[in-house]
């Protein structure tokens, strides 16, 4: 494939530019014109992916599936066993890793519309609803919409900071955040409680900008997904193990934590690893579909590992290829990863990349630099969100 970004004579490929901490994408150091002809190759990506869909990508999501229900059902029969030490360990790995898939690769995925195409009523964005106390129709809007559609930009994007983190040198410090490492190991403990509760805005509720009366809608369909949850793991389950109650009981509890940490692991290093740019509202204006792929691009960190890794990841370890094209099937991002790699070097363009401790690491660094007040004296760090001047078009 061909482009018509404009290499300098002698260096056919140029040097990955260093993109400074939170730089605007004019300061990517793209022409207008090339970021358009970037954003017509990526549609070229998807157009092919599209029409390359077919029975082995639905082979694949049915293997998922029945991996995972095999899991679950393993893991729940062991836990009957489990006042044997060896038996609740082995099931509640297996519960634990059911879960993981469940929520990442299959709820999270699904809920996408990813396997939409297949047209299969049981496996449809429309009728999936998962393994988490957050509803799937408020998290397919804050998700699906607010999330991918306003990716980092500080402000809109309600995945920066959960309404209870300082993760942005943009958002004003106040005294509340020098507790920021310990809302955020609450947060992780019981994140899908988290994820559930943050799409009620509560920031929002206690400075008078939303009403309770507001929210009472989204409260109902909040309890009713908390009490079905409730009942299977905490009620039902332990009780059919008769005697064995506790192990059963403790099992499930277990498994859920293994879970809310897991998935709030990988998805906080999606977006929030150093190299993972941020971005103001005002670059929204007039964003063409060109600018939106680059925002995406930058704007996203992706984890290295093996088949088994992404497949635990729900695929969010390719969350640059997951934020450039949500709704392909997620079993295609590895094969494209390479091609998208190739072009962010083409581009000049940062792809970021990591394994999973490092890029953990330094999410928990920017949490804990963002619990201090910003020093006086010195200037603000995100000056980069200035826009800069583009450079000249290319001929």
């Amino acid at each position: 494939m061909t482009s018509t970004f404009d290499v300098p004579t002698g260096t056919p490929t140029p040097p990955v530019r260093t993109v400074a901490s939170r730089p605007s994408p004019v300061a990517a150091g793209l022409t207008e014109a090339q970021v358009e002809e970037l954003g017509r190759r990526l549609d070229a990506i998807r157009d092919r992916v599209v029409a390359d869909r077919g029975q082995r990508d639905a082979d694949y999501i049915h293997s998922v599936i029945r991996t995972q229900r095999y899991l679950e059902v393993g893991g729940r029969a062991l836990l009957f066993a489990g006042i044997l030490p060896p038996a609740w360990v082995a099931g509640t790995a297996m519960l634990s890793a059911s879960k993981i898939i469940e929520n990442m690769e299959l709820g999270h995925n699904i809920m996408h519309g990813q396997w939409d195409w297949m047209r299969d009523p049981k496996i449809h964005s429309s009728t999936w609803d998962w393994d988490n106390t957050s509803p799937a129709e408020a998290w397919k809007y804050t998700h699906n919409y607010e999330h991918h559609t306003y990716t980092n930009v500080v402000g809109r994007d309600r995945d920066v900071g959960y309404g209870i983190l300082r993760m942005s040198d943009e958002q004003q410090w106040r005294p509340y955040y020098l507790f920021n490492p310990l809302w955020n190991a609450l947060l992780a403990t019981f994140f899908q409680w988290g994820v559930a509760l943050h799409d009620l805005e509560a920031e929002k509720i206690a400075a008078g900008e939303k009403s309770l009366r507001s929210v009472w809608p989204q409260l109902k369909a909040i309890g009713r997904k908390v009490r079905r949850q409730f009942t299977k793991d905490y009620l039902v389950f332990p009780a059919l193990a008769g005697p064995f109650f506790l192990p059963v009981l403790t099992g499930n509890a277990t498994a859920n934590l293994v879970r809310n940490l897991w998935s709030h692991a990988v998805i906080f290093c999606g977006h929030f690893p150093d190299g993972a740019v941020q971005f103001s509202e005002e670059q929204l204006d007039g964003e063409t579909r060109g600018q939106w792929y680059l925002r995406q691009m930058l704007g996203s960190a992706n984890l290295e590992g093996g088949p088994l890794f992404h497949l635990m990841t729900g695929n969010l370890s390719f969350q640059i290829e997951h934020h450039l094209f949500p709704d392909l099937p997620s079993n295609r991002y590895a094969e494209i990863a390479p091609e998208i790699r190739a072009i962010c070097a083409e581009y000049g363009l940062e792809y970021t990349s990591g394994p999973l401790w490092r890029q953990y690491a330094q999410v928990l660094r920017t949490i804990n630099r963002l619990a201090l007040p910003p020093r006086k004296g010195t200037a603000p760090e995100p000056t980069a969100l200035t826009p800069e001047p583009a450079p000249p078009l290319a001929a």
